[in-house]
């Protein structure tokens, strides 16, 4: 359990670790490459270092000099056999991506993960994957543990999102680098698009749709990678500010990503002074400085056709929204059932309990009313943007308040505390 104050002022610089999906990436192209890439700025989070894990498991060297990261790719035909199953911990994306490698190896391969993961659905990369001819074994309901089997029978397929899902759309992609011929996939509704930038991919728009192709010219070289600093990360000291009585914060090399800035968008729009500044680019991402002043928000109507690319802020928009003008209300949200916790469930206990009327439905909530406990005691649920809300929420109540079980933030951001003290003035 961790307690937090109640704070006023909130002043100062930010340089937050590199993008947890961009980081994942990096890490895995690197791997798929043959020859060294260095990596700088890589996220520190656990999630990261899961899928680090696992390629180290699959015979790649990968080691720390200094403030780089340095890894010896060895092709997509060099990985070894595991002496053990790969764990993927908490990690959601490490375990859909490496699927779409998984299923080429000449090998069988097992992946486990945590009690969390091991309850996230993976049916949705399943269905795809056997399509190509991946020989894939999964528990009754579709969960982890996952069992890759070794294939003769694998192609390339036109596959159609059936949801908006980055990591859906990556295992694809990443399974389609092994073919001669295209794989395509189609998107009705923008997701993520880190993997197509990194890998240059060429994408057409017919018809409101995104056809992306992939084929083996595309396969990852070694080279250099510089992550520009996670926006998801950045969301929680961006609410912070904006809400404090005195604030002014500059967060520095944020990815500006246009898949990832909707929550930006959402926020200025409710009247939160936010500017952007030394916009630069980086293997196709473009990334900059975000600068922050304390504002007063009043809610807005957020369309459920940006829900995808908000998904991961929900949680703290929401408290952004309970402490906005009107009624916070999101819909069209149901994938937030089946994160690393219920996160429509976590979110309307949590505010609850901070003595806000909730109104939970099966795809999203109904936020009003105003703070009413003197002092909130409030859960994580081994949840890390979970717990980094809850410590926002904390802050912002008159009396502080406690949030339990809160080493969780170590899966993204395990400097959130750190970072915190260098901008908090009283």
């Amino acid at each position: 359990m961790h307690e937090f104050s109640h704070i006023s002022k909130i002043k100062g610089e930010l340089n937050l670790p590199g993008d947890k999906s961009i980081s994942h990436r990096a890490v895995i192209f690197s791997s798929m490459a043959r020859g060294k890439s260095v990596l700088t700025n890589l996220s520190d989070g656990a999630d990261v270092k899961s899928t680090k894990n696992c390629f180290r498991q699959l015979g790649i060297e990968i080691k720390n000099e200094f403030d780089k990261v340095i890894i010896n790719g060895k092709g997509i035909a060099g990985l070894s056999k595991p002496a053990s199953a790969l764990n993927a911990d908490n990690s959601g994306t490490t375990a859909r991506l490496i699927s779409g490698l998984l299923i080429h190896q000449k090998f069988e391969t097992t992946l486990i993960g945590d009690n969390s993961l091991s309850q996230r659905p993976m049916k949705r990369i399943i269905t795809p994957l056997s399509a190509m001819g991946g020989r894939i074994e999964a528990s009754d309901n579709f969960t982890l543990p996952l069992k890759y089997f070794p294939s003769n029978s694998l192609a390339p397929i036109d596959y159609q999102l059936p949801i908006a899902s980055a990591q859906l759309k990556s295992a694809v992609l990443i399974s389609g680098l092994h073919f001669e011929k295209n794989t395509t996939v189609v998107e009705n509704t923008p997701s993520r698009n880190h993997t197509e930038f990194m890998l240059g991919l060429p994408i057409k728009e017919e018809s409101g749709q995104k056809i992306i192709a992939v084929n083996s010219s595309f396969l990852p070289s070694p080279k250099e990678y510089f992550i520009p600093s996670d926006i998801s990360s950045a969301a929680f000291f961006i609410v912070l500010t904006l809400l404090s009585r005195d604030g002014e914060l500059l967060i520095k090399n944020i990815t500006l990503n246009t898949t990832r800035t909707a929550f930006i968008e959402v926020l200025k729009k409710m009247g939160g002074d936010i500017s952007i500044v030394n916009q630069k680019e980086t293997s196709g991402e473009p990334y900059g400085d975000i600068f922050v002043k304390n504002s007063r928000l009043k809610n807005i109507l957020i369309d459920t056709e940006i829900i995808p690319n908000i998904i991961d802020e929900i949680p703290i928009l929401a408290v952004a929204g309970a402490f906005a003008e009107d009624d916070f209300i999101v819909s069209g949200a149901s994938e937030l059932r089946v994160k690393e916790s219920d996160r429509i469930k976590t979110i309307c206990n949590n505010l609850s309990s901070a003595g806000f009327d909730v109104e939970e439905n099966d795809d999203g909530f109904k936020i009003s009313g105003n703070i009413k406990n003197k002092k909130s005691h409030l859960k994580s649920f081994g949840d890390h943007r979970i717990a980094m809300s809850c410590a926002v929420l904390s802050m912002l109540n008159q009396s502080g308040g406690t949030v339990d079980d809160f080493e969780c933030v170590e899966i993204s951001n395990p400097l959130f505390l750190e970072q915190l003290g260098s901008i908090v003035y009283g």
